[in-house]
């Protein structure tokens, strides 16, 4: 796509295949952002009865390490490794957990579109489970597929390969939304002919725009 539809409707006319990001996309990544950033590094320092700083310092480390990476999105992979039950400690701030704005009336309009539409999330199983059952956002999709399902993240070109295998989508006929732009730049490089970028997946945060892709702050500004 190489300008910003001016609506829903130019945008669903466009594609017969719609794919979308769940965080930071239809989720606000806020969620997330405290999960990692807050809530699982304090349950650490508590476990291993060390500051929260010193704490912080060597989950980003590890983090960092693993970016974009299958197992940087898998929370069995970070219970075992951080010695904490990860789903848990999710499952304690679920309340936390909302759609961005207009995302769900974004949803509820293409629903009643033509377009086949799916989620494609690098989502562990596990928060979708979690997330699915604070919004049911599941409800909404003519398919579902994690990256763990399909044993690659969407940063990498198996991905996308597996996915189309499973679908058959028109690359020149679908259109992907995201707000991660190694992954949008991965879909691109499959041929995916339309992509849209999520500046302000965050609530909490400032938008970012990139200059390689069309900027919407969020898929609500298509409503």
């Amino acid at each position: 796509m190489k300008k910003k539809p001016e609506n829903l409707d130019e945008l669903l006319d466009s594609c017969d295949t719609l794919m979308l990001d769940m965080d930071g996309t239809l989720l606000d990544l806020a969620y997330d952002n405290y999960m990692w950033m807050e809530h699982i590094p304090a349950a650490y320092a508590r476990e291993k009865g060390v500051s929260e700083d010193v704490a912080r310092d060597h989950l980003y480390a590890s983090f960092k390490r693993l970016e974009g990476k299958l197992n940087w999105y898998c929370l069995d992979h970070w219970s075992e490794e951080l010695d904490l039950d990860v789903v848990a400690l999710h499952r304690e701030q679920n309340g936390r957990i909302g759609f961005l704005p207009g995302a769900k009336q974004f949803l509820e309009t293409v629903a009643d579109h033509h377009v086949r539409l799916l989620l494609v999330t690098n989502s562990h199983q596990h928060t979708l489970d979690i997330k699915t059952e604070v919004t049911d956002i599941v409800d909404y999709f003519d398919g579902v597929y994690t990256s763990h399902a399909l044993g690659h993240a969407k940063e990498d070109q198996p991905f996308w390969h597996a996915l189309q295998e499973e679908e058959g989508f028109v690359r020149g006929r679908t259109a992907f939304v995201d707000d991660n732009v190694s992954v949008l730049q991965s879909a691109r490089d499959f041929g995916v002919g339309m992509l849209l970028h999520i500046t302000r997946p965050d609530t909490g945060r400032p938008a970012k725009d990139h200059d390689d892709f069309v900027g919407i702050e969020g898929v609500g500004d298509l409503s």
